[in-house]
């Protein structure tokens, strides 16, 4: 196995494992030359911490993006989480043009909506710019709020897979022919990850934990673009990550205190052994 290279953009909440702070850890712990652009420096994550530091980076972005194109770096992947504006998207589909390798991979995870609504600052302007981003993604990671948004569908907590099969056309339509849909639950107590590979559908199922925890979707994205890198399928990187995101999920359970995050760091010697077999 050639030695890859993949760049990383997304914000660095110091605290909170989130963002940068899990992606940096897990995807070097799967083997791969992690580098990364940040996008913002927060003191904490924002979702039940007040008082936190933001200092945004946005003018910085092209500054380094520059510095690599002279210098002749490239890399093998491009992977984007939170995004914090339109003009950062803008950074990240020059990064595309400018710093990509031969065959480079391009995963976006549209991190900007969950339960149904879009998170604080965001707003339909900034959907419009990720549909643009998104229609140049090798791989899209949506959950389905984040898909019904890109897509303009009504979002739904009961559905069906007609449902689902309608918001994977209407993704594809964006450009992106290949969709890693999160969060999917066709039976009570269940939940999975669809696998929609250039109009081939799959579907890997686990059972779904009572409890929930910050930052799983980043650890579930970047274990998958991990594995990915590490020549696994599109379906194998999928299981890999579900299985090793409830992992870190059960490894909190216990955790009264530990509100913030997922104890993603006990557990990847699994991840490892994984991307491994």
């Amino acid at each position: 196995m050639s030695y890859k290279k993949i760049l990383t953009v997304q914000d660095i909440s110091c605290v909170g494992q989130c963002s940068l702070t899990v992606a940096l850890p897990i995807i070097s712990a799967c083997g791969i030359e992690t580098c990364v652009l940040p996008s913002a420096v927060l003191s904490t994550h924002t979702a039940g911490f007040t008082g936190y530091t933001f200092h945004d980076l946005t003018e910085d972005m092209p500054l380094i993006c520059e510095h690599w194109r002279k210098t002749g770096i490239a890399f093998d992947a491009i992977y984007t989480g939170y995004l914090g504006s339109a003009q950062q998207i803008a950074h990240v589909e020059d990064l595309f043009e400018t710093v990509a390798a031969e065959g480079c991979l391009k995963i976006v995870d549209p991190a900007m909506a969950d339960n149904g609504k879009l998170y604080p600052g965001f707003d339909m302007a900034f959907v419009e710019n990720m549909k643009h981003l998104c229609g140049k993604a090798d791989y899209l990671v949506p959950n389905i709020t984040e898909a019904c948004f890109l897509t303009g569908t009504e979002y739904r907590e009961t559905y069906d897979r007609a449902y689902i099969d309608e918001l994977l056309a209407k993704l594809t339509a964006l450009g992106c022919k290949n969709i890693i849909f999160t969060g999917i639950s066709y039976a009570e107590g269940k939940t999975g990850v669809v696998v929609y590979e250039n109009g081939a559908y799959d579907y890997y199922e686990h059972d779904k934990l009572p409890n929930s925890c910050h930052g799983t979707g980043d650890i579930y994205a970047s274990a998958f673009v991990g594995a990915l890198m590490r020549g696994k399928s599109a379906y194998e990187a999928a299981k890999i990550a579900a299985d090793y995101a409830v992992a870190c999920i059960k490894s909190t359970a216990e955790e009264e205190n530990h509100w913030y995050g997922a104890k993603f760091e006990p557990v990847l010697g699994k991840l490892i052994a994984a991307v491994n077999d």
